[in-house]
Formats: C-alpha cells, structure tokens, sequence
C-alpha cells in the first residue's frame, strides 16, 4: 500500500465524509490541513494537483483524487475487505450511488452550500427559499430511512457517511425537530454509537462555531 494523504479541513463535510471512510477502513494515512482563508487551496502547488482547488483531496502513491464522492468509492473498491460499505451488486450499488448523487446536488450544493456561500460574502439572512430546501433534505432523508435503519437499506454504507457528514451539519441553520424526523433522529444517533464517529462530530462542532461566528438569521 501506498502512501495516503488526506487534504482539506475538519469543518468541512465532504473532507469528514472521507475521514469516516478511511476510519471504517482502518487506514492510516496523513491528514493535511489546507487554510481556505490564507487561500492555500489557490496555490501553485495545490492546483497542480488539483486544478478545481477543491477540498477534500485524497493522495495516494502519487495519484490525486477530488470530489469527496469519488474518493469514497476509490478507497472502498480499492481497500475495503469486503463489499459491505460499497456492494458490487448492481441494484444494491445503483441505491448507494442515487444516495451519493442526492447528497452531492440536493443535501450540500442545493440546502448547505447555497447557504454558506452567501455568508462568506457577507450576506448574513437566510432567505425563507433556503430553510424550504434544508426542511425539504429532512424530509427526504426520513423518507428513505421509512423501512430501513441506515440511509441505502439494511446496512452501513459510504452512503450513510456522506449524507450524514452534510445533514448533521444543516442543524446550525434549521435545527431537527426529534419528534417530526423520528427517523432520522434514530438515524443519527445510531451512527454517533460508530467508534470512530468522531471523525465527523469533531468537525461538526467547528463547522458550528464557523456560521454563528457569521451572526446568521433567518429572513422573516
């Protein structure tokens, strides 16, 4: 095996996404703290690597590999000792990924990042549309758990730890209420029982420290 490297940031719930997966994996690897503000990402040398400059950013043996989504999937098919985390049956795989696909467009880019984006450039009320969107991920989640304990079916996958990684982030905006979102209440909290949880509430809590340092409020 390789060296592994690790870039991005704890705050950050795609670089916490990876840190569950190589946790549950057992693999050792080098965590590279990349300052967002000192604009560490928009270096020569990091944009050699990766000219997105996005974090997280996994390096393996020499190889770079973006998008917290890819990188779950690589480290999975290329170390797990099984297939239980990523299946290599077709439907059950098909589950995992449409779950990677609505983490990526509907829980981060479209409730998460439509938010803190606007926040970094100032903008400190959080129109009504963007805590629909947030209420609209918690619904959707509680959905998907209606007959299952964890977000793809009957059993962990790197599915529960990208969804998890974004939505346990969102409550510093929209809090979720325990006794609407059963589900996914019961959800959380049996992820949190992982040993290796840490990985993602320590980086949950800067995340949280980051936004009500903004001084954020909801638009009336």
């Amino acid at each position: 095996m390789g060296k592994i490297a690790l870039y991005g940031v704890d705050a950050s719930p795609p670089v916490r996404a990876c840190k569950l997966t190589l946790a549950a994996l057992g693999l050792p690897y080098d965590f590279v703290v990349v300052n967002i503000m000192e604009r560490e990402h928009l270096s020569e040398a990091y944009l050699k690597k990766n000219p997105q400059h996005t974090v997280p950013m996994l390096e393996d043996d020499g190889a770079c590999i973006w998008d917290s989504h890819a990188i779950i999937c690589y480290l999975v098919s290329k170390y797990a000792k099984d297939d239980s985390l990523y299946p290599k049956d077709l439907l059950k795989r098909a589950v995992v990924d449409q779950r990677l696909y609505f983490e990526s467009g509907v829980v981060f880019a479209n409730a998460l990042r439509s938010v803190t984006v606007g926040l970094i450039r100032g903008i400190t009320v959080v129109p009504k549309e963007r805590i629909q969107a947030i209420v609209e991920v918690y619904e959707f989640v509680e959905t998907f758990l209606k007959d299952h304990d964890y977000i793809a079916g009957d059993h962990l996958t790197i599915a529960d730890f990208s969804v998890v990684s974004t939505v346990s982030s969102l409550p510093v905006i929209v809090e979720i209420d325990p006794a609407k979102y059963v589900k996914l209440t019961a959800w959380i909290k049996r992820l949190e029982k992982l040993p290796y949880y840490s990985q993602n509430s320590v980086g949950v809590q800067q995340f949280f420290g980051l936004i009500k340092n903004l001084g954020i409020t909801v638009e009336a």
